[in-house]
This record gives C-alpha cells, structure tokens and sequence, in this order.
C-alpha cells in the first residue's frame, strides 16, 4: 500500500536531534517536525518536496505532538510541550514562522486544574477546522484525561482517569477525529484504542486485538478515512486498520503493515489529506521518512 520515499528529505542532515513529532499542511504544501536535543532548533520546516525552508526554537523547550490548523483566514501551529522548564506543561499556538501567539496550561507548572487550565505532560493536540479542541494529557504524568476546548479555549467536556476501565487511560499518547463524528485516542499502556463522541464524550467502544505485542503510539486517519495508521515503536512497525463506518466500532482488523528497521523507534505520525502521503517521526533513527500510497 505504502513505497519509501528516499529522496525525502532532500538534506536530513537537518535532523540534528530527537524527531518526536511530524505535522502536515497539506494545504500550503509543508511539513513540520519537532526535534528535541540540546543547542538545536526545536522545529524543523521542510516543503513537501523534501526541501528544507527555514527553523524556529523561541520558547519551545520539548516538544511532544505537533498539528497544523488551517483556517480561512490563515494557517498556525499548535505543539505539546512536555518540558520541566519555564515554557513546559503548556499547548502553544505559533504562526507558521513560530511566533508565539497562544499558551494554554500554566507555564513551568504541572497540574490538573481547568481554572486556571493546567496540563501535565500534554502529549497531542487535534483541532477542528471549527477551532474546537481536543488534547491528550499526558505523557506519563498525574493526568490521564481527554479534554474538549472551544475555539475559545474553555472545557466542553472531559473524560478519562488513571486505570484500565472503560474509558480510563494509561497514557493517552495520540488523538485524531474521523469523518462520522469520532474521537480516537490511542491509549498507549493498555494496549488499546478508545472511541468517543465528540459531542458529547461519550464512550463508544476500544480496539485492543491489534495491540497484544505493542501498544497503539499514534492515530491517524488516510485521506478517504478508509483506514488508521498506528505507530508501533517498539516493534518499529506502522499498522494499517480498516476503518469502521458509520455505527458500531468492531474490533480491529489489520490489513496491512509497514515494518520499519530495528531501532527506527516509529512515534507519532501524520498523513497527507492531499497526497495521502504518511510521515513517520522516528525517535530511534533520528529522522521522519515519508512513505507515498502506491497508485
């Protein structure tokens, strides 16, 4: 289903730290990576091409999810920022060349608080292009909740406590939204995926099957919402799952996979909407690949 594309990048001596992170703009034709490491620059902007543009670092300090959100009006860049210094626990929204223009949590503070709104290791933010939120909190920190913000940024629900319940979580590390109304949320320690309504919150069903050697790293939908590819990492391995249709959520059913070399360490990724093309950020080898649906 998927080829490697190995001119992307075209220069990935750029890469000079920890690729955690990838985003597409697949309406501008551009792709985001957030590195971590000491003395780089924390995010990295290539075309879609695989040329390097440009970086930017002001007051990223390690950033964990990344996702673009286009609008009518203009195109910005939310990261999750798990760091223990001044500019840690936040969400942050930047302009495409990373001006800070939005914090939400509380700077240098972990915490649980919705007022002040306060996060702990928040691991991926997903936004609808209506501006409504939804953020995964967190990395393996005191929260393990789902939280839905409106466009201008206060709590229309939350859900999720530490454990193994239905709709409890142990790491919530990714989450995407399909086209019937869904919210996916790859529920990394237990080895599952977890649906829920977006309107309301509601708990939907969860998807364990496919997770018996590794748990779920990311989700993200292909283009015609057919399928959701799942980041592996310690396997190194991309799954590819048939989506379900409107109703009932199933179980998992694995059509194909993509196994990556050993160390590769595949952690979060994100599709083309345009182009169907998957880009993979790689912890392990340092790197994002671009993988390109065979025609």
């Amino acid at each position: 289903m998927y080829k490697l594309d190995i001119g992307w990048p075209k220069t990935p001596e750029h890469f000079t730290g920890q690729t955690f992170c990838v985003a597409v703009d697949s309406l501008h034709g551009l792709v985001y990576v957030g590195q971590r490491g000491d003395n780089v620059p924390k995010v990295l902007v290539f075309s879609e091409e695989g040329y390097f543009l440009h970086a930017w670092n002001d007051t990223v300090e390690m950033p964990h999810g990344i996702f673009v959100w286009n609008t009518a009006t203009g195109s910005s860049v939310w990261i999750t920022d798990v760091g223990t210094g001044k500019y840690g626990h936040t969400v942050k929204q930047y302009s495409p060349l990373g001006k800070l223009m939005q914090v939400l949590g509380t700077p240098g503070n972990a915490g649980s608080s919705l007022i002040p709104l306060q996060f702990d290791q928040p691991a991926e933010i997903f936004v609808e292009e209506t501006g409504e939120i939804y953020v995964v909190d967190g990395d393996g920190g005191m929260n393990n909740r789902l939280l839905k913000l409106s466009d201008d940024y206060k709590e229309i629900w939350l859900t999720g406590t530490n454990g193994s319940g239905i709709g409890q979580f142990k790491i919530p590390h990714s989450v995407t939204l399909d086209a019937f109304g869904r919210v996916w949320v790859a529920d990394r320690d237990n080895k599952r995926i977890q649906v829920f309504d977006k309107v309301t919150g509601e708990w939907l069903g969860s998807w364990s099957g496919c997770f018996s050697e590794d748990g779920p790293y990311s989700v993200r939908f292909t283009a015609d919402y057919k399928y959701l590819i799942v980041a592996q990492l310690n396997i190194n391995r991309l799954a590819i799952l048939a989506a379900p249709p409107v109703g009932s959520i199933g179980d998992c059913v694995m059509v194909h996979s993509v196994q990556l070399a050993d160390e590769t360490k595949p952690h979060l990724v994100d599709v083309d909407m345009r182009s169907g093309a998957v880009y993979v950020a790689e912890i392990g080898a340092q790197q994002v690949q671009k993988y390109v649906p065979l025609s």
